[in-house]
């Protein structure tokens, strides 16, 4: 087990520091931005996937922000699963199914979700 906790706990720490690195990435183009007198696209928050990727696409700090923060949002999902693989290891096939009930859990709460304006 000792193994899975330090891939687990890398996980935790590496989308963390990946997600505020992107974070920090957008809020420091939003200002540089805001500083040279250039319009950014709505100023509004890009709240589907569809208008992130085109944010993305189109280099607005706003998408950029909101990429980062996605990331940290699927950081404990991505550690849920990676359990899920751990307790198979071990053969712990209580935890197993306890876990991909949690992680079932998270994903419909996802798509059930009430996001956006």
């Amino acid at each position: 087990m000792r193994q899975a906790e330090i891939v687990i706990a890398f996980i935790l720490r590496a989308g963390v520091v990946v997600s505020g690195a992107i974070i920090a990435v957008g809020v420091l183009l939003y200002y540089v931005r805001v500083a040279t007198g250039k319009s950014l696209p709505a100023d509004t928050i890009p709240h589907t996937l569809p208008m992130v990727t085109h944010g993305l696409a189109a280099g607005d700090p706003l998408a950029i922000i909101t990429l980062g923060l996605l990331l940290l949002l699927l950081t404990p999902v991505v550690r849920v699963a990676v359990s899920i693989g751990a307790f198979a290891i071990e053969r712990d096939w209580r935890y197993v199914v306890i876990t991909t009930i949690v992680l079932v859990i998270l994903i419909v709460s996802f798509f059930l979700g009430k996001g956006g304006a």
